[in-house]
């Protein structure tokens, strides 16, 4: 069996939690700085084998929210491995895992879901072209069209240099 530690480094104390992982007997020891995508820890997710161990000293030096911290686990039990944190004593098996498993689905299910990211409509020179020569300014073409006014300008200049 494999311990792997990890922890996501946020403030001075992080850089304790290495020792700290080093003393719970893990074999490797990964940091990495905090931000959108955890690169460091999706290779260890990708890494990890059945009967191995990820060791965190809290759930937050693992992920930043609810969420987060279930597709990890889910991660790792589509392995075969287990989670291991420190403070508070918490293990991904047995009967404690299920209990777990439940208080991270009711954090996550608390968690405000993200607005769904803003599709960017696009709009074609010709059909900007078409709406100008009709008589429309570049404000009404952008209503209508559903793009923004620099987005008609930049369409526009473009056309006026090829025509040029």
């Amino acid at each position: 069996m494999l311990k792997i530690g990890y922890v996501r480094v946020r403030d001075a104390a992080g850089q304790d939690d290495a020792g700290l992982l080093k003393a719970a007997g893990c074999q490797v020891v990964r940091t990495e700085q905090p931000g959108a995508a955890a690169p460091v820890l999706e290779s260890i997710l990708e890494f990890i084998g059945p009967g191995d161990q990820l060791v965190v000293t809290r759930l937050d030096r693992l992920a930043a929210n609810g969420r987060g911290l279930l597709d990890a686990l889910d991660g790792l039990e589509s392995r075969g491995a287990s989670l291991e944190v420190l403070e508070p004593e918490l293990c991904s098996r047995g009967h404690a895992g299920q209990a777990l498993r439940a208080v991270l689905e009711a954090v996550a299910g608390f968690e405000p879901t993200p607005p769904p990211r803003r599709r960017r409509t696009s709009a074609h020179a010709d059909e900007i072209f078409a709406l100008q020569r009709a008589g429309l300014g570049p404000v009404e073409i952008a209503r209508r069209l559903g793009v923004s006014r620099m987005t008609v300008w930049r369409k526009l200049k473009a056309i006026e240099a090829v025509e040029a």
